[in-house]
């Protein structure tokens, strides 16, 4: 049996330089994915079988990028059960045009919406490994030692700010 993945959808080429940061997260706790550029209106059937294929294939979660009407991830979620992660992208309106069409969605299909940009792209991914994770318990510990890692981090940083105070 192959090990789940994340299937990525850009709605647009254009995504790719947010999207990174998914793939680099997914690669350090080395969470296979797969990135394709489809949409929600000008590939509809393309998306959707996509979207089955995918399923079929052991796919663990949907992570979708969209700007403007960015109904790319409410498309996929309507077609799977499995998780979709919604990633606003701020291509008018700062994003926010993004952010409302992506969380605004009707009972029983579901989208978990994070941040725009950037920052949504690297917490979508980390959603996505954290979902993995539920049943795979080498990933879980991966998880839980970079929160600690993190934490420790700012810790640490926090004691080194007062020292400085201390000092001044």
């Amino acid at each position: 049996m192959s090990k789940p993945f994340v299937a990525i959808l850009m709605g647009s080429d254009s995504d790719l330089p947010v999207m990174e940061a998914s793939f680099e997260i997914l690669k350090k706790f080395a969470v296979p994915f797969e990135v394709k550029v489809l949409s929600a209106h000008r590939t509809p059937e393309a998306t959707h079988g996509y979207v089955k294929d995918a399923d079929q294939r052991g796919c663990a979660a949907f992570i979708c990028a969209a700007g403007m009407a960015a109904h790319l991830a409410g498309a996929v979620s309507a077609n799977t059960l499995k998780p979709v992660i919604g990633v606003p992208i701020n291509s008018s309106l700062d994003g926010l045009d993004a952010l409302l069409s992506t969380v605004q969605m009707p009972g029983g299909i579901p989208v978990a919406t994070v941040a725009i940009g950037k920052a949504g792209a690297k917490n979508a991914a980390y959603l996505a490994a954290q979902i993995i994770g539920v049943s795979d318990s080498e990933l879980h510990r991966k998880l839980i030692e970079e929160r600690q890692a993190n934490a420790q981090a700012i810790l640490d940083k926090d004691a080194a700010l007062q020292e400085k105070l201390s000092k001044g």
